[in-house]
């Protein structure tokens, strides 16, 4: 069974000044264990792709399911990091109290063992007594993912969850991702702008068209499991697939309504 499947996916925004179609016809599947990228032009709809899937918003029309279930509300197997940090963490509250946040229904032992473990996967376990406000942008993202493993999703999406740091925090998060998804086996569904984050992080690219976004491109990486920031980048697979992408964007018009 597919963990994630989008079917004649559209979105239509309605207001004062008319209609605005963000999404229309997006089809894709997403395996158990795979790391899916969405890559596209800027203001073509993937942050509203990213809501409707985790049932923020309801679709205009088509379909997502989740383990074959219809999407109707905000599944409880699943969690969002996004790109601002600094919103998403209660600043009141320590790192341990941010991550144990959306656990509140297990016991205290559960809630605290949970939380133990998925600083220490990002690490940061000596951090839990902290504030947000007293660490850097990157560890503030490092809390805001460790909050989402601790919750043990079937499916982790995530809204350019890098594009606020600097660039050497951007590829050591990059990385830590890939490590922790390595080594929990997670689901995750990533979107972003960027064409050299998709290919380095994705077992799959999805490209996007220009609003109103449908998947013109469902790419394949064949970089294995095991990638690193200099080799991969530097290799020939690295290069002609990201020139690929490149070419997809630049060419890729929007579509006529």
């Amino acid at each position: 069974m597919k963990m994630l499947e989008v079917r004649g996916l559209g979105h239509t925004y309605r207001g004062k000044d008319g209609t605005h179609t963000a999404i229309d016809g997006l089809e894709f599947t997403v395996d158990p264990g795979e790391l899916v990228c969405v890559v596209g032009p800027s203001g073509c709809g993937k942050s509203t792709l990213l809501r409707t899937i985790s049932g923020l918003i309801k679709p205009t029309r088509g379909s997502v399911s989740l383990h074959g279930n219809p999407v109707d509300g905000v599944p409880s197997d699943l969690s969002v990091v996004f790109q601002d940090y600094s919103r998403s963490l209660f600043p009141w509250l320590s790192v341990t109290k941010n991550v144990e946040f959306p656990l509140r229904k297990l016991t205290r032992r559960n809630r605290t063992t949970r939380a133990a473990e998925a600083l220490a996967a990002v690490g940061l376990d000596g951090a839990g007594r902290k504030y947000p406000w007293q660490l850097s942008g990157g560890m503030q993202q490092r809390v805001a993912i460790a909050r989402a493993l601790a919750y043990r999703p079937s499916l982790l999406l995530m809204d350019e969850p890098f594009a606020s740091v600097d660039a050497q925090t951007r590829f050591e998060l990059e990385d830590l991702l890939l490590r922790v998804r390595r080594e929990q086996d997670t689901t995750v569904l990533l979107v972003t702008h960027d064409i050299d984050e998709s290919v380095y992080l994705g077992d799959r690219v999805l490209v996007l068209s220009k609003s109103p976004a449908t998947v013109v491109a469902d790419l394949d990486v064949p970089l294995g499991q095991h990638r690193d920031q200099i080799t991969t980048r530097s290799s020939d697979a690295f290069v002609d697939l990201r020139a690929r992408v490149a070419g997809l964007l630049t060419s890729a018009p929007a579509r006529v309504r």
